[in-house]
């Protein structure tokens, strides 16, 4: 016996690798020719890891960006739709099948992908989703990137002159 543990989130990598041969065969076969589709990018798995007992993880595609995980056994009969809680907070998600990977669950970021003018900036987007999605809601991090860049201008104070005011 090695005595080494199985490496879990090499496992959810390996299946997001299948899933994007998946969607590689989908987007030769049935996509290419849309015109949705967006021929600066290609399809990548990205961000693949284990979370509370299933794999989850970012699809990119010329087509569509979606949160993905495997549909388990247990939501068979879930019907089209289910929530599922992550640290960041609740996601809907839509169940369907994908080839041979059989059932997945997965929700929409983005469709089409036209706002993305290389794959550079798709994976960058994927990579702050799936980081998103896993920091929990009432995290000090959460909270201070949540907060708005800017602070709200408030209407009667900037007509009274003191947004001049604060300044100097």
């Amino acid at each position: 016996m090695t005595g080494r543990a199985p490496n879990l989130d090499a496992d959810a990598v390996a299946w997001g690798e299948l899933l994007a041969g998946s969607y590689r065969e989908i987007g030769e076969r049935a996509m290419r020719d849309l015109p949705i589709y967006n021929d600066a990018l290609g399809v990548e798995a990205v961000g693949f890891r284990r979370f509370d007992g299933t794999m989850v993880g970012i699809m990119v595609t010329p087509w569509f960006m979606n949160v993905v995980m495997p549909a388990s056994a247990a939501w068979e009969n879930s019907g089209t739709t289910l929530q599922i809680r992550f640290p960041a907070g609740d996601i809907e998600f839509t169940l369907s099948e994908v080839g041979q990977m059989g059932r997945i669950a997965s929700c929409s970021l983005f469709s089409p992908m036209f706002q993305f003018a290389d794959m550079a900036a798709a994976r960058a987007t994927a990579e702050a989703a799936i980081a998103e999605l896993m920091l929990p809601a009432d995290s000090e991090e959460a909270v201070r990137r949540r907060e708005p860049a800017t602070t709200p201008i408030d209407r009667r104070n900037f007509l009274r002159g003191a947004l001049t005011e604060r300044r100097g």
